[in-house]
């Protein structure tokens, strides 16, 4: 009996897709050299994490049920059953939304996912109807919508982010160019507030253009904005929150701002739907559907400890994620300090080397006069020891070749200046290096 062969052929062309295999690598990378400081995940800090707060939590979502009148049998359904497909908590999160980010809907136009990711899979899946429309992505863009893309065969057009910041200027000439290619810009992906991988925030004039523009020319915007809440400044308002036009489904996640091992999302997604009867349901019914088909139904267990989170606050995670906003917002500085102490102004000027400065959020970007590819960074960790992650990456139609993302989130301060020193060598060795 010889064993059953399949051909890479008869896959899914994007199992091909170099982005698929972007976190295989970066953990092979960590992995074989362990001592190595990685400026590589996206992770919240570890320091915050208190597994007595999970039980505290979801005995206060048990009693927050019980004083809700329901009985003690409803109550272990609620646990133990499979649960609503779109979701038990959205009341409490409709709730917090309003106070915490303006955003006034109702519960019935949110529906709660396994993380923001299944959320963008959904709301993809249904908006993505026809063979000539497309995904606008702001680029350098988040690798998780991209390859949720992909694996739709969805085709991705950049809307590339000059060094100043967004432009609407090139998002309206892009969605122009791809009409006249008699193509159909169906949506736009954007993360406004601290974005992954670049660490920009749109401005205020910025978001009302957008959204202007977006209502002018029909495209829906995909709100995804993780790091708001757990920056150290007053955020501006969400694009949701000034959406007169019902042109944003907002995508939101707890994965930051209380821990990523929930796996708790949700999208909010209040457009009105009419079927070819005069019918009118919500785009969040149309996605709970599609999450019938894929997960059934998220967590119980992992929405009540979120619930009781919520409930723990009156629903202001940002007055629970008070602390964590600040320590990022000292570790980002201290990043920023570091590279200026370390690479000041002359010898950044000698290597070619730049960066941004992010008020908040956990990335930055460093610019520098060579390759930042697998192959430097694989010499970065075992030469220098210190991991980074490769900017090309988010970059769906190229680009991003001689930049690195850095992530200040998951260190203490003493591995950032010592992370640091170590990146500054590995970039004064890499640009003298002369080639094999």
């Amino acid at each position: 009996m010889r064993d059953a062969m399949l051909y890479k052929s008869s896959l899914h062309a994007s199992l091909a897709d170099p982005v698929l295999d972007t976190m295989n690598f970066l953990n092979e990378v960590t992995m074989r050299y362990p001592d190595a400081i990685s400026f590589a995940p996206g992770r919240p800090y570890d320091g915050f994490f208190d597994t007595g707060h999970i039980f505290a939590h979801l005995h206060r979502y048990l009693d927050h049920l019980a004083e809700q009148g329901q009985s003690p049998q409803q109550i272990r359904t609620a646990m133990y059953q499979y649960g609503p497909t779109a979701g038990q908590i959205r009341d409490l999160i409709a709730d917090s939304v309003r106070v915490d980010e303006r955003i006034d809907v109702t519960p019935e136009s949110i529906v709660v996912t396994v993380g923001a990711q299944e959320s963008m899979l959904l709301t993809l899946r249904a908006l993505m109807s026809g063979p000539d429309d497309v995904l606008m992505v702001s680029t350098p863009c988040y690798v998780g919508i991209t390859g949720a893309a992909r694996l739709l065969d969805i085709p991705v057009v950049d809307v590339e982010e000059p060094p100043d910041g967004f432009s609407c200027a090139d998002f309206e000439a892009a969605i122009l160019r791809e009409r006249a290619r008699g193509r159909n810009p169906r949506a736009f992906y954007v993360v406004p507030d601290h974005s992954n991988p670049s660490g920009t925030t749109l401005s205020q004039r910025a978001r009302t253009e957008l959204l202007e523009l977006a209502g002018r020319h029909g495209v829906l915007i995909l709100e995804d904005s993780p790091y708001r809440l757990v920056s150290p400044e007053t955020p501006l308002p969400t694009l949701k929150s000034q959406d007169t036009d019902g042109v944003v489904v907002h995508l939101g996640s707890y994965s930051k701002t209380l821990f990523p091992g929930a796996r708790i999302g949700y999208v909010i997604a209040d457009q009105q739907i009419v079927d070819a009867n005069g019918q009118i349901t919500l785009l969040a019914d149309e996605l709970a559907k599609i999450k019938s088909m894929i997960t059934v139904n998220t967590s119980s267990l992992s929405q009540a400890v979120v619930a009781g989170a919520l409930l723990a606050t009156g629903g202001r995670m940002s007055e629970l994620n008070a602390r964590p906003a600040s320590y990022y917002g000292d570790a980002m500085r201290a990043t920023l300090r570091r590279l200026d102490r370390r690479l000041p102004p002359g010898l950044r000027a000698e290597l070619g080397v730049r960066w941004n400065s992010p008020t908040g959020g956990f990335f930055l970007n460093v610019q520098v006069s060579f390759d930042s590819d697998e192959d430097a960074l694989t010499r970065s960790a075992r030469n220098h020891g210190v991991i980074w992650t490769p900017m090309r990456y988010f970059y769906p139609s190229g680009g991003g070749h001689r930049t690195m993302r850095l992530s200040i989130s998951y260190l203490t301060p003493i591995e950032i200046d010592e992370g640091i020193d170590r990146l500054a060598t590995f970039i004064e060795s890499e640009t003298r290096r002369r080639p094999d």
